[in-house]
């Protein structure tokens, strides 16, 4: 499993990149391994706000579906299309090309709240 140190993550594993006021979210390579296959994402539309905690997308697999929560509060400004016809981008590539979509933050202060790389991996059962 992989946890890159230079992001934040939260409980309900969805990872933050945060660079000049726009924070790329995703979930993670332990989500995305719980759901297997990836058959289908719902991205929010540009210019939605979100508080953060608020549904924002939905992901669906083989196996179920699960919802993305917004970490941190913000607009979004751009969402990864890409994922519209190949889905399985977030299975092959969870950090990179299967981003999900990216906000305008409205208080960078709420990274604070956001789980370290340690912290996050703490809580992945392991096999």
């Amino acid at each position: 499993m992989s946890i890159p140190q230079d992001l934040f993550y939260t409980k309900t594993h969805e990872w933050v990149s945060l660079e000049d006021g726009i924070a790329t979210i995703g979930i993670t390579d332990f989500a995305q391994s719980q759901l297997s296959d990836l058959t289908f994402v719902e991205l929010p539309e540009v210019g939605t706000e979100f508080d953060g905690g608020d549904e924002a997308a939905v992901v669906e697999s083989v196996k179920a579906a699960a919802d993305v929560y917004a970490p941190i509060a913000g607009e979004v400004v751009e969402v990864n299309e890409d994922l519209e016809d190949s889905p399985e981008l977030i299975n092959d590539d969870a950090f990179g090309k299967g981003w999900l979509f990216k906000i305008r933050v409205v208080d960078e202060s709420d990274v604070d709240s956001l789980l370290d790389p340690e912290t996050y991996e703490d809580l992945c059962p392991t096999d």
